[in-house]
């Protein structure tokens, strides 16, 4: 069972949950019932972040509701909050001053209901050094104020400096079937040398492995998905043939697409030359949550050989942003 700061996390292997931001989002009432039924489940760790929602309105107002109704589960959740963005914008600021007003404005949000576990930057400041950004997050770890430092979607040659100034709880990146780049890139290489966990976010393709995208219609006009480069008509076209053959394993092991692409994750991970990973698929509903932890399970060699030929024969078109 993999472990972060000394807790185990993910009981059935894999389905941790990603608190995610939607245009109208669910009634507490359902986010609480969602969150229950993650921890019943055994899914501990919970991803957050200052940009799911509005300054006036997000994940860590939310949080803050949760944890006071159910003030019994804080020791029982290992949360990730990730944050370092100009206000309101999704725009990086590594600056000293961002950096702290975005750990403080968490840490006031949560007002001590909840021990922020990991706090990491949403994305690279290019204008600041890794090294000058993690120094000030490491004073916060010294101080007790949050318990360790994870980093987002950064390349290889960032995680080892990052490494050398302090200890790093773990390395969040996209990774899926439908987004293999750790796998080539020497991501998943470094943090396995280093023993750093991977927290891999959208492992269900941005929705597309859940079986419920079967083409571009199934897919609304305003969806933001619409503007990425592997959605558009032709690439997506082009990547069906991937999602469909993943349909195919799902329909006769009798599991759901999106169970296949979690155990995959999971199989990979239990491998000796790759990293722990994390999987943080979405979730809004307990429906949701359920599907995505039932049928927790190690592929054999020879189905994991069958999704490797899948991914060389039908590699996926368009960039990922």
């Amino acid at each position: 069972m993999p472990s972060l700061l000394g807790k185990e996390i993910g009981s059935t292997g894999y389905g941790m949950m990603r608190m995610t931001w939607v245009a109208q989002p669910p009634s507490d009432e359902v986010c609480f019932d969602t969150l229950n039924t993650t921890l019943e489940l055994g899914a501990n760790f919970w991803n957050a972040g200052e940009l799911y929602g509005t300054p006036e309105y997000n994940s860590m107002h939310l949080l803050n509701k949760y944890f006071t109704k159910y003030p019994e589960n804080a020791d029982k959740v290992v949360l990730s909050v990730k944050g370092g963005l100009k206000v309101g914008q999704l725009v990086p600021d590594s600056s000293e001053e961002n950096i702290r007003r975005s750990v403080d404005e968490c840490l006031r949000l949560l007002d001590g209901k909840k021990k922020l576990d990991i706090f990491e930057c949403a994305r690279q400041d290019p204008s600041v050094p890794i090294e000058e950004t993690i120094k000030v997050l490491a004073e916060y770890v010294k101080e007790g104020k949050i318990g360790g430092i994870g980093l987002s979607e950064v390349d290889a040659e960032t995680i080892r400096r990052a490494q050398k100034v302090h200890p790093i709880a773990a390395v969040e990146v996209e990774m899926s079937l439908w987004s293999t780049d750790i796998l080539h890139n020497d991501v998943a290489k470094t943090c396995a040398e280093l023993e750093i966990p991977v927290v891999a976010y959208s492992p269900l393709g941005r929705g597309v492995l859940t079986g419920a995208v079967t083409s571009l219609a199934d897919i609304p006009e305003d969806d933001f998905r619409r503007h990425l480069s592997r959605f558009q008509e032709e690439n997506f076209q082009h990547n069906l043939k991937l999602i469909n053959e993943v349909n195919d394993l799902a329909n006769r092991k009798d599991l759901a697409p999106a169970q296949i692409a979690l155990s995959w994750i999971r199989t990979l991970s239990e491998k000796p030359d790759m990293p722990t990973i994390i999987p943080i698929p979405g979730g809004t509903t307990k429906d949701k949550v359920v599907q995505n932890m039932g049928g927790a399970q190690t592929l054999t060699e020879s189905e994991m050989a069958e999704i490797d030929a899948i991914l060389e024969e039908h590699t996926v078109s368009g960039t990922r942003y």
